[in-house]
């Protein structure tokens, strides 16, 4: 898997969503920097970035292949997990898989409920208009505008640097073999029902048109340790439509994990 490494210490392992790729996370990157200790590997999954897909057929066989590049990067050491989106589908069910080693799991704007039709998720919402983010968003007006809930040239600017990169370069046929079993065989916390009692963390956005909410809250009886929030004026890319006070809540959790290790 292509790989992208900063930092030494503590390995975390960030996984990105669906169509996009590992630079959807790097607005978390100095986070971590500033906390110090931490060694950040950002993988392309399967389809995604600089990542081929080989032989990779379903969600399944992608958290296969994380498992197997996590064994060959860092053995049998511990380690904690970041997943956005489909990556966080992907990072719930590498916790539970790797259960002993975990350290803690945050999840960003994270798919629960993998079938579209059955997630509860709210209109599509914009709050805010922006005839200056528009034009700056140029030939990307049309991806941006579809899930920009406060439109602002601040957020176009991190739309194009984080999210359209990842977009452009992605294998759309070999997304569209994963996607035909997208589906886990059952939900990691129905497979596995012990509760998960590391530090955790799950954000999620008001107007996330694409994952909602409510799906992440209903598991969080299976998550003791685990901050949920809800944050308003923000959609799916809520890490950079809601950078600030997406940082705090991973600083928290940065420092909740150090604290239980």
């Amino acid at each position: 898997m292509h790989l992208i490494e900063r930092g030494t210490g503590t390995p975390v392992v960030l996984l990105h969503g669906f169509g996009v790729d590992h630079r959807v996370l790097l607005p978390l990157d100095p986070v971590f920097e500033e906390a110090g200790g931490w060694r950040r590997l950002y993988l392309d999954l399967p389809g995604a970035g600089g990542t081929p897909v080989g032989d990779v057929a379903s969600t399944r066989d992608v958290v296969d292949a994380v498992e197997d590049e996590l064994a060959r990067l860092i053995g049998d050491e511990p380690f904690a997990l970041v997943g956005q989106s489909f990556g966080g589908m992907v990072a719930r069910q590498v916790a539970h898989d790797l259960r002993p080693r975990v350290l803690g799991l945050a999840v960003v704007a994270g798919v629960f409920v993998a079938e579209h039709a059955r997630r509860d998720v709210p209109p599509a919402t914009v709050l805010r208009t922006d005839p200056e983010a528009l034009a700056l968003a140029g030939e990307a007006a049309a991806d941006y505008a579809e899930g920009a809930v406060v439109q602002s040239p601040a957020h176009v600017r991190a739309f194009l640097e984080h999210v359209r990169p990842g977009l452009l370069a992605a294998d759309q046929q070999a997304l569209e073999r994963i996607a035909a079993r997208y589906s886990l065989d059952r939900e990691p916390e129905d497979a596995d029902p012990e509760p998960f009692t590391r530090p955790g963390l799950v954000i999620t956005a008001r107007q996330d048109q694409v994952v909602g909410y409510e799906d992440a809250w209903a598991r969080r009886t299976h998550y003791p340790r685990t901050t949920f929030a809800v944050l308003d004026a923000a959609g799916h890319d809520v890490q950079v439509e809601q950078p600030d006070l997406t940082a705090a809540l991973v600083a928290d959790w940065i420092a909740r994990v150090r604290a239980d290790a």
